[in-house]
């Protein structure tokens, strides 16, 4: 007992004092782009949030008249393999559908909102066909997606990889202008995410307990990356958390 309370105040310590937030800004920095970007959208626009999930995205879109879509079958659990949720509550989802086969018609919405979602469609070139179908001419998508994920959310797990040439390929050869295309993070932060998965990666899948030693030498190499990625010129070409992506309907 008294071992584990001196290793939770030693990686407080590191946590605080050397590491600082290396790896855990992804998420954050999505957030505080969703919200800068969406309050840009004129009030009272439709706007689409295509695979909302529990629709966490809402309160960026107050001022818009916001409906939410799901496929509502990702139940938190899943198969089990990868990561999971735990639960999830489509109670007030407005629209139960395949975002490959949107139950709408051509040219409703302002703008569309589709967070994190491609890597969970079987076919994501399909779903933004589909997605450019609804939009009306000169309207607004507002995308992300991760460049690289550990398999989460499975078997609803299709895709990785989404690109900058991804998006400048797929987005102009369906008619969109590319309006912004934004690095989230870059190489080390990358890194610096996925070895702090380290500890709950090992406790998963082997039997092997982590050592004291061992565990601070993961923050010793997390307080290297994070002076690398102080002094970053441009490694989000290799890799980065994924991009922020504005463009509009030609």
């Amino acid at each position: 007992m008294k071992d584990r309370i001196i290793n939770v105040k030693i990686k407080k310590f590191i946590n605080n004092f050397i590491t600082k937030d290396t790896g855990l800004n992804g998420g954050k920095n999505r957030e505080n782009w969703l919200e800068h970007t969406l309050l840009k959208i004129p009030a009272g626009s439709k706007i689409l949030d295509a695979g909302a999930g529990e629709g966490r995205n809402k309160k960026f879109c107050s001022h818009l008249d916001y409906t939410s879509l799901d496929f509502g079958e990702y139940d938190g659990v899943g198969d089990k393999h990868g990561l999971h949720k735990g639960s999830r509550d489509y109670s007030k989802i407005d629209i139960i559908a395949d975002i490959e086969d949107l139950p709408i018609k051509e040219s409703t919405y302002d703008a569309v909102l589709c967070v994190e979602v491609l890597e969970h469609v079987k076919n994501p070139n399909v779903a933004l066909k589909e997605i450019y179908r609804v939009l009306k001419k000169g309207g607004t998508l507002v995308l992300t997606a991760p460049f690289n994920s550990l398999t989460h959310y499975a078997p609803h797990f299709y895709s990785t990889g989404f690109s900058s040439y991804y998006y400048n390929h797929h987005l102009t050869e369906l008619g969109f202008e590319i309006i912004e295309l934004t690095p989230n993070g870059n190489f080390f932060e990358y890194m610096a995410q996925e070895l702090r998965r380290v500890k709950n990666v090992s406790e998963k899948y082997t039997s092997k307990k982590l050592s004291i030693i061992f565990t601070a030498s993961i923050y010793i190499v997390l307080r290297y990356l994070s002076k690398l990625s102080f002094v970053d010129e441009g490694s989000s070409e290799l890799l980065c958390l994924g991009y922020f992506v504005k463009c509009k309907k030609k």
